[in-house]
Order: C-alpha cells, then sequence, then structure tokens
C-alpha cells in the first residue's frame, strides 16, 4: 500500500466517525421533534371532554370515512388521517340532521388505523 493510500485511509477513519455521529444526532432530532408532535396531539385529544358540542370537535377532527351515524362516529384527526378516535353523542333534536350544537357524551381513547374511504 502506498505511502498515500496509508495518509488517505488514516484521515478517513475520523471523518467517517464524525460523519455518523452527525447522522445518529440528526435521528435522536427528528425522534424527538416526533415524540413533542405526537405529545402534542395527544394533549389536543385529551382536552376532547364529554359536554363538548360536535362543532367543538370539528376544530381538530373531522368524520372518518364510511357510514356516520348522528349519535356515534368514528373522527380522524385532521393533521393525520391515520390517528382516531371514536365519539359517542346525545342529539339535541329529534331530527335527523348531524347538528354542530350535539353534545359530546363519550371519548374513546386515541388510535391508530388507516384512513378510510369511500
Amino acid at each position: 500500500m502506498s505511502k498515500r493510500m496509508w495518509v488517505a485511509l488514516l484521515i478517513s477513519i475520523p471523518l467517517t466517525a464524525v460523519l455518523a455521529q452527525d447522522v445518529a444526532t440528526d435521528q435522536r432530532t427528528i425522534d424527538q421533534e416526533h415524540t413533542q408532535w405526537i405529545q402534542r396531539v395527544l394533549r389536543t385529544i385529551s382536552n376532547i371532554k364529554p359536554g363538548m358540542t360536535r362543532q367543538s370537535l370539528s376544530r381538530s377532527f373531522e368524520g372518518d370515512g364510511g357510514m356516520q351515524f348522528r349519535s356515534n362516529g368514528r373522527y380522524a384527526y385532521k393533521h393525520c388521517h391515520y390517528i382516531k378516535i371514536d365519539i359517542e353523542f346525545s342529539n339535541v333534536d329529534d331530527g335527523p340532521d348531524f347538528s354542530p350544537d350535539d353534545k359530546i357524551v363519550k371519548v374513546s381513547r386515541p388510535y391508530l388505523e388507516y384512513p378510510i374511504s369511500d
């Protein structure tokens, strides 16, 4: 092996270690950002309480695809349709139409599921 090759090898070893460390640091930063985002989503979901209205739910969630009923439904987080909750409502009137004033009775724990489309 020539002297140039030895020099190149000796220089590349520390450089490779530095680059590997940078990649690991970048991944930790990305992981922290993902964790913080999930924490914000969970906080948003935990703020949804019985007694709130369908309209207040619509700020962060929208009806998932498929059949939806006035008394209960599956809702997807607007910023990531894989995050879902099930909601039960009490209707404010006897009409068949969804009302923004329907009251939330029960909120499920959040779960992950593929989006459902019609």
